[in-house]
């Protein structure tokens, strides 16, 4: 190529490249903005609930309004999912799909339902970065790439973590291959929501952790812990899956299995005696990891509450309360095995997050951004072993496995997959 070829690729790159930071800075800052108002509207009703605890009583009512808030919006069955086959495939989205999940959402949290925030951060994310796209005149292709920027930039509005969202969304859609073109979009869309959340006074996530010294007994039994955490998340996900497809079979109605799944819900959380377990939870995270102080079967009660809720109905998302169960779980094995418990806590929170997620080196940076660096080796070893240990189970079931866990060729599965056919088969040792 000559060097005026060359000089006008340079330029149509250099404009692309501008329009792509113009585009997602502008993705960010509406996320930011949508971002914070979310994260204000789930503050302002957790507080409500916890200083009026008669509002759990309202929980089968406010699986009704879920309900009702779906179907007003027409966007029954949407949902996480629908957001990573967009990605993949460039199927339509519904736009009405951003205000159903976020009055959805706020409706979970303000009843009592146990859920988190991020399911609702990528779809709305999602839903506003494909807006832009279609008013920008963006082909179907960049269209995609704009979704993945308001899907990164969300999350980073929520939690802090412009790196670990814009990985995670890169490395999330298809597990096994970074989706590289995307990641000047991501992170620029990341910044800027990053950055509107904390000029409207939204705090990063941040967790004090205090790291032991790295000894050869230490890195055994972070990596027990972390096998352990990884079958956790095993059951969490089956737990998830399987109880929402019962669910569906049993009560086909939405209507009653929305007021069933509250009704069971607050008899639930009568008969523990206590709220923590309702909602997200972060309390209870930041209590494990920092003062190293968990009820022995908190995470068994939180997987119990989070199924039931998001089984019946209610909106939110699986990610917090991994958050929780991890956390919890850590910081009540962790002493077991000679782990410090706060330690441990956000040993077990990373773990088995990453299990779910099937993202390792996303996992491992949000850690960075949550814990500090100092421990950032057990962190990597943690998240490496629970990933491959956690089989080819998560939270996404249009998410694709492109390579094997265990070798380097190429099987293209989805995640939950259950026909035989559709599961990596080991070949035979000699062949």
């Amino acid at each position: 190529m000559s060097f005026t070829g060359h000089f006008k690729t340079y330029i149509e790159d250099a404009r692309t490249l501008g329009r792509w930071i113009v585009v997602s800075t502008a993705i960010g800052t509406l996320c930011g903005v949508l971002g914070s108002a979310f994260h204000i509207g789930i503050e302002v009703v957790t507080v409500f609930r916890e200083t009026h605890p008669w509002v759990i009583f309202t929980l089968p009512a406010a699986g009704l309004l879920a309900v009702a808030i779906y179907r007003i919006f027409k966007v029954e069955g949407l949902s996480t999912d629908t957001i990573i086959g967009h990605v993949q495939t460039g199927e339509g989205i519904e736009l009405e799909l951003l205000p159903a999940i976020f009055l959805a959402t706020i409706v979970t949290h303000f009843s009592g339902g146990s859920a988190g925030r991020e399911g609702a951060a990528f779809q709305m994310g999602g839903v506003i970065g494909l807006g832009a796209g279609r008013l920008f005149r963006f082909d179907e292709i960049d269209q995609r790439t704009a979704t993945m920027a308001g899907m990164a930039a969300f999350f980073s509005a929520l939690f802090g973590t412009p790196v670990a969202a814009t990985v995670f969304v890169m490395a999330v859609i298809s597990v096994g291959a970074l989706h590289h073109a995307a990641f000047i979009p991501c992170f620029a869309a990341s910044l800027a929501a990053y950055a509107t959340a904390l000029f409207l006074g939204i705090a990063p996530t941040h967790f004090s952790v205090t790291v032991p010294e790295m000894t050869p007994v230490m890195v055994v039994t972070a990596a027990v812990l972390a096998w352990l955490c990884s079958m956790l998340a095993i059951v969490f996900c089956e737990a998830l899956r399987r109880t929402e497809h019962a669910a569906h079979r049993l009560i086909a109605n939405p209507w009653i299995r929305a007021a069933v799944g509250g009704a069971i819900i607050l008899g639930l959380t009568l008969l523990v005696g206590t709220q923590d377990y309702n909602g997200a939870g972060m309390g209870i995270i930041v209590r494990a990891i920092e003062q190293g102080e968990a009820e022995p079967l908190a995470f068994i009660w939180k997987i119990i509450f989070t199924v039931i809720t998001l089984s019946a109905g209610f909106k939110g998302g699986e990610v917090v309360p991994c958050f929780f169960i991890g956390a919890c779980f850590g910081c009540t094995v962790g002493p077991l095995i000679g782990i410090p418990a706060g330690f441990a806590a956000a040993i077990g929170l990373i773990s088995v997050f990453c299990s779910a997620v099937n993202c390792p080196i996303a996992s491992i940076i949000l850690a960075v951004e949550l814990f500090g660096a100092n421990g950032l080796i057990f962190y990597a070893l943690c998240c490496g072993l629970s990933y491959v240990l956690s089989g080819y189970s998560g939270f996404y079931s249009s998410q694709r496995i492109l390579y094997d866990k265990f070798k380097l060729r190429r099987i293209d599965v989805h995640t939950n997959a259950r026909h035989e056919d559709d599961l990596p088969q080991r070949t035979p040792k000699g062949r």
